[in-house]
């Protein structure tokens, strides 16, 4: 299915799921966080601290720090992969999509209003 969207729609599209998130009981998650976790929801696994910072065009720290930051809302959940011991798995968790369905139905209900 495919939406055409003025630039002025697409906008206030992004501009109202961004208030509605903000004044939500959510944790308030950067663009970056919200690809990364989309990125994890979206994509078949395994993913690797490496993948995700090749896939984002950014540094692994740079991916570890915003996995430290969702890691503590129990969003995504890291282990060592036990096949190569230098990787580290991001996973999946209950409170990550939840996040993500509630995210998806929020964007739904203001494109709705478009």
């Amino acid at each position: 299915m495919s939406v055409a969207l003025s630039t002025a729609q697409s906008l206030t599209l992004w501009h109202d799921v961004a208030l509605a998130m903000v004044r939500d009981d959510e944790p308030d998650l950067s663009v970056r966080q919200v690809c990364i976790l989309l990125t994890i929801y979206l994509e078949a696994p395994p993913h690797t601290v490496r993948d995700l910072a090749r896939k984002l065009g950014v540094t692994k720290p740079v991916i570890t720090r915003a996995l430290d930051t969702m890691g503590k809302l129990e969003l995504v959940s890291r282990r060592r992969d036990e096949k190569d011991r230098r990787n580290v798995l991001v996973q999946r968790t209950v409170k990550g999509a939840l996040y993500l369905e509630r995210l998806a139905d929020t964007i739904g209900n203001h494109a709705k209003s478009l």
